[in-house]
Parts: C-alpha cells; structure tokens; sequence
C-alpha cells in the first residue's frame, strides 16, 4: 500500500488518484467561482489554510504537472473575457464587486486543487486529503482481496466441474452409440413395418377378389336349389 511520502514523491501514484475529486469536499467545503469550475490562487490558499506565497511558489516548482490537470494563467484579452463572464455571474449573487487581476489570473480546477494537495506538505488539511486518499485506496485493495478470494472459489468449483466432464465423457459416447444403434433398429423396423403393410394391402385386394367369388357361388347354388324344386 503506498504511503504519504511516496504519494508526495511520486507522481506515477498521484496519477492513480487523480479522480477522487470527491475527496476535496469530504474534507473541507471549496468555494468555487461562479462558474462553478475554477478557484484563484487566493481561494486555494484559503482552502489548505496557507500563504498565497506558499501556494504560487509550489505552482511554479510544478507548473507542468499542475497545467497538465487543468492550471491555467489568463493574460490579454483571455483575461478580459473571462473577467466579463464571471463579473455577470457574480454580480447576480452577490452586491459586492469581484475582484480583477490587473495582468494576469491564474486558476485552477478541483483536479488541480487535488493534485495541489498531493504535493503541498505543510498543511494540516493537504494532510487530511492525502489521509482519506491512502484510507479508501486501502479500502479498494481490501475489496479486491475479498473478489479475488471469491474468484478463486468460483475457479476452483469450475476445477472440479471438467473433471466430472471428462468423467461423463466416456458414458456420454456410449450412449451416442447406443443411439446410434436404436436408430438404425427403429430405420430397420420402419422398413419391415412397410413391407407388410405393402403385403396386407395386396391381402386385402385377395380378400375382395374371395368375398366376390363366394357371392357368385352363393348365388349360383341359390338358382340350382331353386330349379331342383322346380322339377
């Protein structure tokens, strides 16, 4: 599990981090802008209960890792823009005027602010997110243990579910050629099934043919009979 002073030193693990913004409010409450999304330096400063001195001066040692999640200097016409959108906005809220930078203004994002926690060491509460940080990551590794043991049982079941498999294998072919042989059985015997209903309809046609025959026999004898009496 890594520690506070490798989270300090290492910027590889406060990448991993750098999502766990949530973290800022669970804290201390950020005041944010009126916009909603950036801080001044002055704000940041506030928030970590420190010197807007020791805030620009860790920006400037760390100016590309900060840049990289969302730090930016307004300058020139950027900065008159932006000065315009957030004076409307605050002026909607608030009565007091807001305050302008006279050259430049640099802001920072909760992304910033968090990655400023990772880097800021004397401040009780850079020291409180880094705490809450390194606790939930100690929570994940914990929950991941316990998937990972459950994973293995799930395995270790499945282990034991090929070797029944291949035990069923054999007795499975077995019975396909038990199959096998009841369906060339049952072919065999619609066969001779066939051929006597074949022989039972010529049968039949005899029995007809008989049955014709006899009545004409029948009455035959019955004119004879008749003749006989007659003399």
């Amino acid at each position: 599990m890594p520690t506070e002073v490798a989270l300090l030193e290492s910027r590889a693990l406060r990448v991993e981090q750098m999502e766990r913004v949530d973290v800022l409010d669970k804290v201390k409450s950020l005041v944010m802008l009126p916009d909603g999304i950036h801080v001044r330096t002055e704000d940041v400063a506030r928030y970590f209960e420190v010197s807007t001195t020791a805030v620009r001066r860790l920006t400037d040692r760390h100016q590309g890792e900060l840049a990289e999640n969302g730090m930016r200097v307004l300058r020139g016409a950027e900065l008159r823009s932006f000065h315009s959108d957030i004076l409307s906005l605050w002026e909607r809220g608030k009565p007091e005027s807001y305050p302008q930078a006279a050259t430049q203004l640099r802001l920072y994002t909760r992304r910033t602010v968090l990655n400023v926690a990772m880097l800021l060491r004397d401040s009780d509460i850079a020291r409180c997110v880094r705490t809450y940080l390194l606790d939930a990551e100690q929570d994940l590794r914990a929950g991941y243990s316990s998937l990972e043991h459950r994973v293995t049982r799930v395995e270790s079941c499945l282990a034991g579910v090929g070797s029944a498999l291949q035990e069923l294998g054999p007795v499975l072919n077995r019975m396909s050629h038990r199959l096998d042989s009841l369906d060339r059985r049952l072919d065999a015997t619609h066969q001779v099934v066939g051929a006597m209903s074949v022989w039972l309809g010529h049968m039949s046609e005899d029995i007809v043919r008989i049955d014709g025959r006899m009545d004409d026999l029948a009455r035959n004898l019955k004119d004879l009979s008749r003749r006989n009496r007659q003399r």
